[in-house]
């Protein structure tokens, strides 16, 4: 197999960069001539590097990224490759971890262009781009009551390029409602650049004209297989049970025509056959009521032997946890009461769960199950339960395995996850040698879970693999563990694809006729081996051991990541520039550079990283959210930021503090003035010498004015005025107030929030010195320590006299700003000040305690509410629609919404940030028309969604103001 591709690690030319190898000028001059558009060819540093990395324990380093926008620039792409001989891979997501993902080649990102969500026949169906991750669909579903089949653990950032290519499954689909099963057709790109929409009723006849080789090559394999019984044999019993092993065989024998035939075999063909544009997915139904339980034993054996007539009952989900993972689990103080009173010994336990469409049909189907229950030998309680907080910490145990395991690894080392099936008979005997082969390879602490009703486990163990990790331990590991799950009739790969790690092992499963059978499917569908070579199917037996993924220690923020990629859906910057994992891998190569002597990568990261790493993260704190071991990497910035500033800066911003009224007041007159000033003179005249200042000044440091902004906002009084009466709470009114005014017509949010409360009779106080005082985010967000602390010594023992030593809520009517405090406090917390200061969000305090007491005289038809990164991490968003339904006969939340990125004044610094954090979100409002009133949470929010949807974003008190007046 030709190839022009430069492997991972190998050696540039002479005075080059020895960690990454420079790419043909001639493919890169083809590519960018095929793919023309802005940003659709990248071959930076950091581009390459970064997406380099997947969850996997593999690694490579391609020779250029691309970014199509259709079907049309993939055909280019293909015609591209074939003519340099250069391999081609494609990347949805990230969260392989069987290295499927990776390339030495050509790496085409569709995550930005492919993410259309259609749905058809009222959620039936559902038509989706590779892009599209599962969560997304499924919230779209969900208001049809319907979702995808596949439930794969990983669906807040897994794609659905990604759940076709690896046949995915899940907690509660098993065989019957996987992707195979649910996948009803799709729109390839063959690597001829032939385009065949499966689902056409004349797919069959086109697929024969366009390609009569393939056509008639998958005739032939069909009856090849079909003649042949020992393959039918085989195909029957590794296709009765989970099996991501190799292509999916099975389509050979279930279908007839080559078109359904092909079709059925790009599932689970993880990258190797053909790119797929679309897919069209029979949906199922949503479930919304479940009933929990977790059913401990004295032993594996016991849980194990206690399948049968468990299944019997109909569970939607059995979740084996063997004792090392209670052991684990009990280390996480969140953890189940029924969990952290176990004494462990050999005990293993179940967690059962059964769904149905309504509380009274989950009630009946427990109530039935409760005979078996009773009768199965446990070791403590057999109860289920419908508490959604009960439920919860159940699923955060078992969800929480792969967190915890990986907390517990020693830096520099990866933790493996991964997956085999037997039949659910040979379970027991699977785990019980499992285990010993941990012992007998010396894999301490490693963990058995999975999903048991299908015979489904997962163990993970920590190993440390590249740059000199014990490889021999690894290898002799691995051949054990092929060995038992064959001899068990197993499949060595169930969900997660087999990727580089089992590849040199298909063979060995399928036996020598039914290889060939693969290795034929693989010419046919790509005659050139261009497409992710190495994967699925390889001759070296050693591939598994190659290209391993060095992770060297850096720091704290960065020494934690497992590379999982759940951080990406969510980042603001993520179409922009790069990711939180990006931003983590990146780090990685930085130090992997500085420790192999490559000081000209080194520095060509450092100055690429600048832009990309730092200066364009909104520190927002979404990434956490999503995070499996909780890293929130706007920490790192903030610490990058810190180290980046010099020391007239950060006294500049110290000053500020300390006289942050006179501050405020500045800023909101100068947006007064440029308001006024826009108002008469052309554009140009204001905003060129503005740009021309930014080119002489640092960009992260002097803003952009725009059009869009508001002038400044009124001042805090130094001394307001307590309503009559003994005070109920204490507000603190956000600066941002009077650097931003409001909405043209509306009062402010500060304004109406008083006006609120006065209606509720709800009596207010405030703390002295209020305009003086500020929550500290801008100097956290930039890392200025000491402008922070002034603050700090500022703020707190104002609000603690104020709220009577905590006894008086604070309320703040910003949502950063109430983040911003809660952050302040915390600290503080911990070191036993301020015991009892409590800091409440406004939108969550009028919910709670004014809106009841509201009488409503006007309303409108349909509001639009945009939550914000704040009220996320807050969790108001409840509180937020709830507000917003009070004044709205119809409230819409975007299903493409997510942080504007506008992040006090990052929006201002980087407004290209913001635009592009806000695309999907303004598309979307666009394309579902016009809305009476657009709301939000936090002033500098508004203005980002105001900039991005050409329309006037208010804060939502503002409208039950309005609503609620006299």
């Amino acid at each position: 197999m030709a190839t022009k591709a430069s492997r991972g690690t190998g050696s540039g030319d002479p005075g080059s960069s020895t960690l990454l190898p420079p790419a043909d000028p001639a493919l890169l001059d083809a590519l960018g001539r095929a793919l023309p558009g802005p940003g659709q060819l990248r071959t930076r540093a950091v581009d390459r590097l970064a997406l380099g990395h997947d969850a996997s324990h593999y690694f490579l380093t391609p020779t250029a990224v691309v970014t199509p926008h259709d079907a049309d620039d993939v055909g280019r792409l293909f015609a591209v490759c074939a003519a340099q001989g250069v391999p081609l891979t494609f990347r949805s997501g990230g969260t392989s971890l069987s290295g499927q993902a990776s390339t030495a080649g050509v790496l085409a990102d569709t995550r930005k262009h492919f993410r259309d969500i259609d749905i058809l026949d009222d959620g039936a169906r559902v038509r989706v781009g590779p892009g599209a991750t599962v969560r997304a669909v499924n919230a779209r579903l969900a208001r049809y009551g319907r979702k995808l089949g596949p439930d794969p653990a990983s669906e807040i950032a897994c794609t659905l390029g990604g759940v076709v290519a690896n046949n995915s499954s899940g907690m509660a689909c098993g065989t019957t409602g996987n992707t195979y099963r649910t996948l009803e057709s799709m729109v390839l790109v063959l690597p001829s650049g032939t385009v065949i929409d499966t689902g056409a009723a004349d797919a069959d006849d086109k697929l024969r004209l366009t390609e009569p080789a393939l056509y008639q090559g998958l005739a032939g394999l069909r009856d090849r297989v079909r003649g042949n019984v020992e393959s039918m044999r085989i195909i029957t019993a590794q296709f009765a049970m989970k099996n991501t092993m190799g292509y999916g065989l099975n389509a050979l024998v279930d279908h007839t025509r080559p078109v359904d035939i092909l079709t059925h075999l790009i599932i689970g063909s993880e990258g190797t056959l053909a790119f797929v544009a679309a897919a069209v997915f029979r949906t199922v139904p949503l479930l919304r009521h479940a009933m929990t339980g977790l059913l401990v034993f004295p032993d594996l054996s016991a849980a194990t032997g206690s399948l049968p007539a468990l299944v019997s009952t109909g569970p939607a989900t059995i979740e084996l946890l063997d004792a090392t993972s209670l052991r684990v689990a009990q280390s996480d103080p969140a953890c189940d009461e029924i969990i952290s009173r176990i004494t462990v010994d050999r005990h293993a336990a179940l967690l059962v769960e059964y769904q149905a469409d309504s509380a009274d049909a989950v009630a009946e189907a427990s109530a039935a199950a409760g005979p078996v229950l009773r009768s199965i030998p446990v070791a403590g309680p057999a109860e289920l339960t419908a508490d959604p907080r009960a439920r919860a910490r159940l699923w955060h145990t078992r969800k929480g395995l792969y967190t915890t395991v990986n907390e517990a690894r020693p830096s520099g080392t990866t933790a493996l996850l991964e997956d085999i099936v037997v039949p659910v008979p040979q379970l027991l005997d699977t785990c019980e040698q499992l285990i010993e082969l941990f012992a007998k390879h010396r894999y301490t602490d490693s963990v058995i879970f999975g999903h048991a009703k299908d015979g489904n486990i997962h163990f993970m163990l920590t190993e440390r693999l590249g740059g000199g990790g014990d490889l021999d331990r690894f290898a002799a590991f691995t051949e054990d563990m092929v060995e038992l799950v064959l001899a068990n009739g197993g499949n060595l790969k169930a969900e997660h694809g087999t990727g580089r790690i089992m590849a040199p092992f298909v063979r060995r499963q399928y036996g020598d006729e039914l290889y060939e059978v693969t290795v034929r499917i693989k010419q046919l569908c790509d005659p050139a081996g261009l497409l992710n070579p190495g994967v699925i199917v390889t001759d070296d037996d050693r591939a598994h051991l190659r290209d391993l993924k060095v992770t060297p220690t850096v720091e704290p923020e960065v020494d934690r990541c497992v590379e999982c990629g759940y951080c990406e859906p969510v980042c603001p910057s993520r179409d922009l520039t790069t990711t939180p994992r990006q931003r983590i891998v990146l780090r990685r190569e930085m130090q992997r550079a500085r420790e192999a002597g490559d000081t000209a990568l080194l520095a060509e990261l450092e100055t690429e990283y600048e832009y990309d790493g730092v200066q364009t993260c909104a520190v927002d704190g979404m990434c956490q959210t999503s995070c499996p071991v909780l890293i929130n990497t706007g920490d790192l910035v903030r610490r990058l930021r810190a180290e980046r500033i010099g020391p007239a800066t950060a006294a500049g911003w110290s000053t500020a503090a300390k006289h942050w009224a006179g501050t405020t007041r500045l800023a909101g007159a100068a947006l007064t003035v440029a308001e006024k000033a826009a108002s008469v003179l052309p554009p140009t005249l204001i905003t060129g010498p503005n740009e021309l200042a930014r080119r002489v000044v640092d960009p992260d440091l002097l803003p952009l004015y725009s059009a869009e902004l508001p002038g400044g906002g009124r001042p805090r009084r130094a001394s307001a005025p307590t309503t009559p009466g003994e005070p109920e709470i204490v507000f603190f009114s956000a600066c941002v107030g009077t650097m931003f005014g409001p909405t043209e017509g509306a009062p402010g949010a500060r304004e109406s929030f008083v006006r609120l409360c006065e209606r509720a009779g709800v009596t207010i106080a405030y703390p002295d010195d209020l305009p003086g005082l500020c929550c500290g985010t801008p100097w956290k967000s930039k890392g200025l320590k000491d402008g922070y602390q002034v603050m700090v010594r500022k703020v707190l023992p104002r609000l603690w006299a104020a709220s009577q030593q905590g006894r008086l809520p604070v309320v703040c009517d910003a949502s950063s700003c109430t983040e911003g405090l809660r952050h302040m406090l915390e600290h503080e917390l911990a070191q036993g000040h301020f015991p009892g200061l409590r800091i409440v969000d406004a939108t969550a305090f009028v919910a709670q305690r004014v809106l009841p007491r509201l009488p409503i005289a006007r309303t409108v038809a349909t509001m639009a509410v945009h939550p914000t990164c704040s009220s996320t991490q807050l969790g108001i968003n409840d509180s937020l629609t709830a507000v917003a339904a009070a004044v709205a006969e119809s409230v819409t939340v975007p299903d493409t919404w997510g942080c504007c990125a506008f992040a006090g004044d990052r929006g201002l610094l980087h407004p290209e940030l913001t635009a592009s954090a806000t695309r999907a979100e303004a598309a979307e409002l666009r394309a579902a028309g016009e809305f009476d009133a657009y709301a939000s949470c936090n002033r500098t929010c508004e203005l980002g969604l105001t900039r991005a949807t050409g329309h006037p974003y208010q804060h939502v008190l503002e409208l039950l103001d309005w609503a609620s007046a006299p």
